[in-house]
């Protein structure tokens, strides 16, 4: 298996953010730090992206927001709370069902060390160069 470049680029811009913040702040903060990251490193990114969820083929009202989408098709999603649970995987989980993507990543800038889980639903292996 191949390593997912993309992947490790954007967990390393999140380490970057953790290092020099630590924990505490906001999660709008280490939002906006990784963005400054994430354009630093050449990580193309969009932030805030309004995603439709479909049910049975229609489109529902009520969509969700994710916090970035990077190279088009990665899934970022962050907390800053005291550790991640269950709850906050089965939510990058369901955005993983309710689009087309296949990978997450997970971050949780509120430890002490930054937690990160990557989320991989129906993944099929293709080229991952940068």
């Amino acid at each position: 298996m191949k390593q997912d470049k993309q992947t490790y680029a954007i967990i390393g811009a999140a380490m970057e953010v953790h290092s020099e913040l630590g924990h505490g702040f906001l999660e709008s903060v280490f939002q906006e730090a990784l963005e400054h990251e994430f354009l630093a490193r050449g990580i193309p990114y969009q932030r805030e992206v309004e995603v439709p969820v479909f049910y049975k083929g229609k489109k529902l009202n009520t969509g969700f927001r994710a916090d970035f989408i990077c190279y088009g098709n990665i899934i970022v999603e962050l907390k800053a709370i005291k550790e991640l649970t269950n709850n906050e995987e089965a939510q990058v989980i369901n955005y993983l069902k309710a689009t087309s993507h296949q990978r997450a990543l997970l971050f949780n800038f509120g430890s002490k060390s930054l937690e990160h889980k990557r989320i991989v639903h129906n993944y099929v292996e293709d080229d991952l160069s940068v």
